[in-house]
């Protein structure tokens, strides 16, 4: 199914409340920027509020709608934490439109033979036991918007196996589980979408610091495939649903 780009370019998500985990830098940074510059309210989420203040004051100084800040660290955070997480949330906006998990953690390559089990216990709880916590908070606030968009951040290696990523492939392999699952338990409602999203090789401080002999520069920016998450979290991705996708088949935003 394919996507209309017939939509004006600007304030694609407006009156929408999205909220971007991982928008410290990265991917996340990235979507959580070109969301608020389409209209979006966004809720930045990261380790540590200071961490994400220069973010929040970027989109202030574009003249975006005003963002949230949301602390939440994903390496500790409990059912408890995301349930407060998403009861602020409820208590300040009073629904959630769209849930872009962006975050990421991958600290090294290593064999299977070789993996430390308390760093596959720690990559395994980021990358896949964090957002199925932090969606299933959610879930409340979601059913609560008339078109809301779950959108998780897959990756190549989540669909196919490569030597040496580990846990984080596991993890992804995961997620796209939770996604089929959820997206077939949400699809009668008809009010919540479900997706994954493979990004592909960027320029960021995950890879760099998994490939530290490659050049940066022979990889796009983040900011390259912001397009589909702001497709996928917006009315132009109504209909869509269950579905692997990857962000090269959206192109670049709409003239």
């Amino acid at each position: 199914m394919s996507i209309d780009q017939t939509q004006p370019p600007s304030n694609r998500l407006a009156k929408r409340v999205i909220l971007v985990t991982g928008a410290l830098e990265g991917i996340g940074r990235a979507v959580a920027i070109a969301c608020a510059a389409e209209g979006a309210t966004v809720i930045l989420s990261s380790f540590k509020q200071a961490d994400l203040e220069p973010v929040y004051d970027q989109i202030l100084a574009e003249g975006h709608p005003e963002p949230a800040i949301l602390p939440l660290n994903l390496e500790t955070a409990s059912e408890q934490d995301c349930l407060a997480a998403a009861n602020s949330i409820g208590d300040t906006f009073g629904r959630l439109d769209g849930l872009a998990h962006c975050a990421a953690s991958a600290p090294f390559l290593s064999r299977i033979d070789d993996y430390d089990a308390s760093e596959w216990e720690r990559v395994i709880r980021v990358n896949l036991t964090a957002p199925f916590l932090l969606t299933q908070a959610c879930l409340p606030l979601l059913r609560l918007s008339e078109d809301a968009s779950i959108l998780f951040t897959s990756d190549r290696v989540g669909r196919a196996g490569l030597a040496y990523w580990g846990a984080y492939a596991a993890a992804k392999f995961g997620v796209e589980g939770l996604m089929q699952v959820l997206s077939d338990e949400t699809r009668a409602g008809g009010r919540i979408r479900v997706n994954s999203l493979d990004p592909g090789i960027l320029r960021t401080a995950l890879r760099a610091s998994l490939y530290p002999g490659e050049d940066p520069n022979s990889h796009p920016a983040p900011e390259s495939v912001t397009e589909a998450y702001i497709q996928l979290l917006g009315p132009e991705g109504r209909g869509r649903t269950g579905e692997t996708l990857h962000a090269e088949t959206f192109g670049p935003k709409p003239a």
